[in-house]
């Protein structure tokens, strides 16, 4: 990391960016992994060239058709998330204040980082057209219906906002596909269970990447960052495919129910949300962050409390013990 600037005007974005730019462009390899290294969809899923491959796909068959109702409706869920993709890119080059040289650091790590991400829903579709156990048009019309919808996720064009959420968010898909990954497992499905896990770990790299970023930036712009978190945290972190709707259902519809699915398997449930926000507080040193102005002060106290009340609020809600049945789904 390049030394410590000491002439950052407090809120000044632009500059804290200019002084990212270096850690993202030099030290990206410790959150990405090269080409040739990485796993990629066709090392777990049957290969069509080898005499074996029906009777691979039948054993991948049986498997998926001892997997609960429910799971198959978060792995849904879960891959539709994955698909929409382009929404994701598109929406990470149009943060504020950051250099769109295509050699330069940001752009550098958009790209790389969204040719990692591509492989997760490469994966997951293929595993679900060959499980035999779904409606691939009606899957199909809900990727094209997420990416047609795109998101409104409260961040603006705010480099801050945009940090805080996808350090938020990658580390929810961790989970998510972490516990998808162990209920598969337990009922059978050991090729499922080890293309979550993969997924999941691509999750967490990504995860510290974004932590990190937001870390050196609270270093030089303390009370804007802190504010940043504030803010986002008072709105909720919403899910990127908190838009998700089957055919001939209103935008969100789809996302309600795949969330009382996830949230009855246990897989992310409202004490996960309280679990990251608890993770993010620890890993940025809130309670040791120096500097601060007063509103930099009040966010940080909101912050400080925030976990203990929403904890509370969980305690109190109420899910939905009858499944919903998805068009996703055959049968």
């Amino acid at each position: 990391m390049q030394e410590l600037p000491l002439n950052i005007p407090e809120g000044s974005r632009k500059e804290v960016m200019t002084y990212l730019e270096p850690f993202m462009l030099n030290e990206m390899a410790d959150y990405l992994k090269p080409v040739e290294e990485m796993w990629q969809p066709a090392d777990f899923l049957p290969d069509s060239s080898r005499d074996t491959f029906f009777e691979e796909v039948r054993d991948l068959q049986e498997s998926a058709k001892e997997l609960p109702y429910d799971l198959v409706a978060v792995l849904i869920g879960d891959t539709v998330t994955e698909e929409a993709l382009p929404t994701y890119e598109s929406w990470l080059t149009m943060v504020d204040d950051v250099e769109k040289n295509e050699q330069g650091g940001w752009m550098r790590w958009v790209r790389a980082w969204t040719a990692e991400e591509n492989r997760h829903g490469d994966l997951l579709n293929k595993y679900l057209y060959l499980s035999g156990r779904i409606d691939m048009r009606q899957f199909e019309i809900s990727v094209q219906y997420l990416i047609k919808d795109g998101f409104d996720i409260g961040t603006g064009a705010d480099p801050y906002r945009n940090f805080i959420y996808t350090s938020f968010q990658e580390l929810a898909t961790n989970v998510s596909h972490r516990r998808v990954a162990a209920i598969s497992k337990k009922n059978g499905d050991k090729l499922l269970a080890k293309m979550c896990g993969v997924i999941a770990a691509d999750e967490a790299r990504h995860a510290k990447a974004y932590m990190s970023f937001i870390s050196h930036a609270m270093v030089v712009d303390p009370s804007e960052v802190m504010y940043a978190f504030e803010d986002m945290m008072r709105k909720k972190i919403v899910m990127p495919a908190h838009f998700l709707r089957e055919a001939g259902e209103p935008q969100g519809d789809a996302f309600a129910h795949f969330s009382d699915a996830a949230q009855r398997l246990e897989v992310y449930t409202a004490l996960d949300y309280v679990d990251i926000l608890r993770t993010l507080i620890a890993d940025w040193k809130i309670d040791q962050v120096t500097g601060l102005n007063e509103k930099g002060e009040k966010a940080r106290d909101y912050l400080m409390r925030l976990p203990d009340r929403l904890v509370r609020l969980a305690d109190r809600m109420s899910i939905p013990e009858k499944q919903y049945k998805f068009k996703w789904i055959y049968g």
